[in-house]
């Protein structure tokens, strides 16, 4: 067994299997504490009441084993001798990573409180303001976190963090060239929120795309289009471009036109006429305002113009179907022909001279 005190890089090939074994033993704690508080500790927080030590256990387990494995290597190198440098670099790695470790930690605990807590107190409310400000406070909240964790962390591991948020500051102009397209949206965002256009669920459309507004984040807004896809805006889109909103309308305008064939005299047309406005205010789901006007001769029709609104919160394409098949019943049965583009050629015979 001599050669375990040969040297290599100033430590015996036995300094070396001890640190090894150390740190393969610091992953296997990890993997017992994670075991741990996933299962033994689970079942305990299960037959309580309250929900807050479930999901304390469920946000701790990985940032807590994850420490134990990174406590347990520190330990391990600590038994070797190293190079000042070197292990002073390891020192202040490992602080950081502890940092950082707190930092999820803390994150995740948050973010797993506002999910179960806030979340449902404001589907709760009619105001839907404050659904908006939720994506955004959960991923605001996770930013500062982890900033003050990439801070204090920097700081433990012996870096002058003042030194280096003012080299930052003599880059800032670059930066900010290279982010503009990022703060026109944070600023998109802004005006959103402030000018409010439409809210979370409204329908809209914008840039050619129509759909449902499903989530109103500080970069991008995110719609559910009629197909079932899901299109993600940048928010500046929204400072520039008009944006229709089509849960806003207080009913549906309906223009139908129709056209009669040339035989059907005046004392028809107004039948016809009467007959429409009949079929439109007899329907449950539109307004009283309803407009029929004869519009003109066209090429191979008389020409009528039907107007009708169908109120909001009701079926348009159901109540579109319903007075479309009523006027094709009705003029069906009054016997009013539809016209249909018809064209009449006239020959002239030429006699030989």
């Amino acid at each position: 067994m001599d050669f375990l005190q040969d040297v290599y890089w100033g430590n015996t090939i036995f300094n070396w299997l001890v640190a090894l074994g150390i740190a393969f033993g610091a992953v296997i704690a990890g993997k017992v504490v994670y075991w741990i508080l996933s299962t033994v500790l689970r079942r305990v927080t299960a037959r309580t009441e309250t929900r807050f030590d479930d999901i304390l256990i469920d946000m701790i387990e990985e940032p807590l084993s994850a420490a134990v494995i990174v406590a347990g290597l520190w330990l391990a190198l600590s038994t070797l001798n190293l190079p000042a440098r070197v292990d002073a670099f390891v020192a202040n790695v490992m602080q950081f990573l502890i940092v950082m470790m707190v930092a999820w930690l803390v994150a995740r605990l948050l973010d797993s409180l506002i999910r179960e807590y806030l979340v449902p107190l404001t589907e709760k409310t009619e105001n839907t303001l404050d659904d908006q400000l939720m994506p955004i406070l959960r991923k605001g909240t996770k930013i500062v976190v982890w900033g003050l964790g990439l801070i204090i962390g920097l700081n433990n591991a012996g870096y002058d963090v003042a030194a280096l948020l003012a080299g930052l500051g003599v880059g800032g102009l670059a930066l900010a060239m290279a982010a503009k397209d990022t703060v026109a949206n944070v600023f998109g965002g802004f005006t959103i929120f402030v000018d409010q256009p439409f809210h979370v669920g409204d329908r809209i459309r914008i840039s050619g795309f129509d759909g449902t507004a499903t989530e109103i984040g500080v970069r991008s807004t995110r719609l559910r289009t009629l197909d079932g896809r899901v299109v993600t805006i940048p928010n500046a889109e929204f400072a520039d471009s008009p944006i229709e909103n089509i849960s806003w309308e207080p009913s549906r305008k309906i223009v139908l036109e129709l056209g009669l064939t040339y035989d059907t005299t005046a004392e028809r047309m107004e039948e016809a006429m009467r007959c429409l406005r009949d079929i439109v205010s007899a329907h449950e789901a539109t307004e009283e305002k309803v407009l029929v006007n004869f519009t003109g001769f066209g090429d191979s029709a008389l020409l009528l113009k039907l107007i009708y609104y169908i109120r909001k919160g009701e079926d348009i394409g159901g109540t579109q179907t319903d007075i479309n098949l009523e006027i094709l019943r009705r003029f069906g049965e009054a016997g009013l022909e539809f016209a249909y583009p018809t064209q009449m050629v006239f020959h002239q015979a030429v006699r030989a001279g």
